[in-house]
């Protein structure tokens, strides 16, 4: 009973027993616990494990049977048939990180998709053997496979994909694959696409801001070279390209520094939290006015960014769920970029 250990029947619960059971096979199947073509227990064994009448777990073959979910063949027993669950779309939903605006696309998501669907969230952490085996536990398992490919390289210095990494993923037929948020995964056109363009976003983006940005000396980027989550290198890319094309001076630094020179007309652009914390305390605490002789502008909005009044660039991550599962629900094809915006507040 080693693949039962994830049933759970709860002797409480309103829902019947046969119901329960129903339910627990399906969601082990979805999950990968169960694989097509594998054997499951027999009724009476399943009735002794969990203490429940032969009828019940009967009652709940035979519903699993009539869905095709599982058939049986004389004299062998029961195997599952098919992972297709009739009345729920199941979805394997892989994330790079945890972080507030990839939790809001995945919410937006869940919320867009409806009641009529499972979406098993994993978090891989931008590492290529975890994903990989991931990838591996649950092949075959879902209708639809949502990934957001951000992954680092030995250098820590991120990558798209990796060799690795594009195998796997191409073993992935075309009409269950969705790349969402990082569009420079080398698939072809004939699935769904919905991502961020990071060059031209961070670019496009200041130069909705240009005439607020025109006020500062020298524009600051606070690019992270050692961190655990890489970010794509065509952030820089893009932000260089809108200070060359505009004549700004410009820096790129890798951290906000302790005691860090400060000088009027500065105007910093931060990618993580820390560092944007940092930067408003020291100056603060350096008695600069934020938006007036200091400026920052930070990258991805959040609620607190907004309250504290923190003028942002960022991609509108409720779109980017909402875009992905009305894309999956209407059997779309193709690529869409997100709307990235300029969102003017106090800092600038």
């Amino acid at each position: 009973m080693e693949k039962y250990k994830y049933i759970k029947i709860d002797e409480n619960s309103r829902i019947p027993k046969y119901q329960q059971i129903v339910d627990q096979i399906i969601e082990n199947i979805s999950k990968g616990n169960l694989k097509i073509d594998e054997k499951i227990t027999s009724i009476n064994r399943f009735s002794e494990e969990f203490y429940l009448s032969r009828d019940t777990v009967e009652k709940a073959y035979s519903i699993l049977k009539e869905r095709k979910i599982i058939t049986s063949i004389k004299g062998k027993g029961f195997y599952v048939t098919r992972t297709k669950l009739i009345s729920k779309v199941n979805i394997l939903f892989l994330i790079n990180k945890l972080s507030w605006y990839k939790m809001e696309t995945y919410y937006s998501f869940l919320n867009s998709m409806g009641p009529n669907s499972f979406v098993d969230l994993h978090i891989y952490h931008c590492d290529e053997s975890l994903f990989l085996n991931l990838l591996s536990k649950h092949k075959k398992a879902y209708d639809y496979y949502v990934i957001m490919p951000h992954f680092k390289t030995k250098d820590n210095e991120h990558a798209s994909t990796t060799v690795a990494v594009s195998e796997a993923i191409s073993k992935i037929p075309k009409n269950k694959l969705i790349i969402m948020d990082n569009g420079k995964v080398p698939i072809d056109d004939n699935i769904i696409t919905v991502y961020e363009d990071y060059e031209n976003d961070i670019y496009n983006a200041l130069n909705e801001g240009l005439e607020k940005i025109s006020k500062y000396k020298k524009l600051i980027l606070i690019y992270p070279q050692k961190t655990i989550y890489p970010y794509p290198k065509r952030i820089k890319h893009g932000f260089k390209k809108f200070c060359i094309e505009h004549n700004f001076d410009f820096d790129i630094i890798d951290k906000v520094y302790n005691d860090m020179v400060l000088i009027n007309g500065d105007l910093f652009i931060t990618i993580e939290e820390d560092d944007l914390v940092q930067l408003i305390d020291q100056i603060r605490e350096k008695e600069f006015t934020l938006g007036n002789n200091m400026g920052i502008i930070s990258y991805n909005d959040t609620p607190l960014k907004a309250l504290l009044g923190i003028t942002v660039i960022s991609t509108n991550f409720k779109k980017m769920g909402e875009i992905t599962s009305q894309m999956i629900l209407n059997k779309e094809k193709g690529k869409i970029k997100v709307p990235f915006k300029f969102i003017n507040r106090n800092s600038l």
